[in-house]
């Protein structure tokens, strides 16, 4: 009886385990386990494309992109007065030949509560207030032994102009080019000193927040003159482009 006993429990022991292999997926049958790799990986967690932003553009900046670019000619044959009177008014830019000098003109244009002498016509500047680009400083200007302290600077100086392009120019066009509005603008006068002849490779206004304006207007000046920049100029033009809102 003991014998029969566990016959029978071996075999129920066997048919359950059977059952149990028949519920159960089959190891053969069963998918494989894949392991992704690192490219995978690396494919599947970045799955948006990366848009590179375009580089910004002006109109300054395309200008300056029409600018020659090439080196300084010699500084042989310069002289101011090739480029006519100081402050003339005889001249065919934009508020020439108006009765009144290049000087007083940017003068009033430049500065407020401007006091003019009586009898010169609306010409003659006595005193002003300035905001000096160059420093951003607020400087009053007084005619007199001190009026030098506020001075009339050639943005594009007439030696720079001289050395890239001006030298082929006929006299009027110098004259012009000497007395444009759009070339002078009024400053403090020790940075007009300290600036010189420099171009922007060379000297830029103390005042960061007007470096934008200062080499847009020397590449509008030197886009209508037809002048050139060396490369190193207009590497400095580029770069403070670049900063610009």
């Amino acid at each position: 009886m003991k014998r029969l006993a566990a016959v029978l429990g071996a075999g129920i022991v066997a048919v359950i385990g059977s059952a149990l292999l028949l519920d159960a997926p089959s190891a053969l049958t069963r998918p494989p386990v894949v392991t992704p790799t690192v490219t995978e990986m690396v494919t599947e967690v970045v799955t948006e494309t990366v848009e590179v932003a375009p580089e910004p553009t002006s109109p300054a900046r395309e200008l300056l992109a029409t600018l020659e670019v090439k080196g300084r000619a010699p500084m042989t044959g310069y002289d101011r007065a090739l480029f006519g009177q100081a402050w003339s008014d005889d001249v065919r830019v934009p508020g020439g030949r108006n009765g009144c000098d290049t000087r007083n003109d940017v003068l009033r244009r430049d500065l407020h509560d401007t006091v003019i002498r009586p009898g010169t016509h609306g010409c003659l500047v006595e005193s002003g207030t300035l905001l000096d680009p160059y420093s951003g400083e607020t400087l009053e200007f007084v005619r007199g032994p001190r009026s030098a302290e506020i001075q009339i600077d050639h943005v594009v100086a007439l030696a720079d102009a001289w050395q890239k392009g001006a030298q082929a120019w006929d006299e009027d066009t110098r004259r012009d080019f000497a007395n444009d509005p759009a070339n002078l603008l009024a400053v403090r006068g020790d940075l007009n000193q300290q600036k010189g002849a420099g171009d922007a490779a060379t000297w830029l206004p103390p005042d960061t927040s007007f470096r934008c304006d200062y080499v847009s207007r020397i590449i509008g000046v030197k886009a209508t003159y037809g002048l050139w920049v060396t490369e190193a100029e207009q590497e400095a033009l580029s770069r403070e482009l670049m900063r610009c809102p």
